[in-house]
């Protein structure tokens, strides 16, 4: 089996005017894919993540640490949160995908990880 990353990405603006009763139903909806994950055995990890503006920076490739706020990238879109899952191939990782998609109403992001 695989493990491959199913990553959620969208924008500030993307969750800006959603009313609080569609934001709940999205948590339920998650809520019931991250079961649904667990139920099937091929849920590794998963986990969402606070706004971007929460995010610290870290740069050591230099004489000496650099921190930063913010993100490492200047960006519209930020990952949002992810799935790690374990899949027999590309095509079931999809299937994944496309239920996770519809669960928290975003784009979702299939990558494989490399071979150890």
């Amino acid at each position: 089996m695989t493990q491959y990353l199913l990553s959620v990405h969208g924008s500030d603006e993307d969750f800006a005017n959603v009313p609080e009763e569609e934001m709940q139903k999205m948590f339920a909806d998650v809520n019931r894919f991250n079961e649904k994950l667990q139920a099937e055995g091929v849920w590794v990890f998963a986990g969402g993540l606070l706004p971007v503006d929460q995010a610290t920076t870290v740069d050591n490739t230099g004489d000496k640490p650099i921190v930063t706020d913010g993100p490492y990238a200047e960006s519209k879109e930020h990952l949002g949160g992810f799935w790690i899952i374990e899949a027999p191939d590309l095509d079931a990782a999809l299937k994944w995908a496309e239920e996770g998609s519809a669960a928290c109403a975003g784009k979702v992001e299939v990558r494989p990880f490399a071979a150890e």
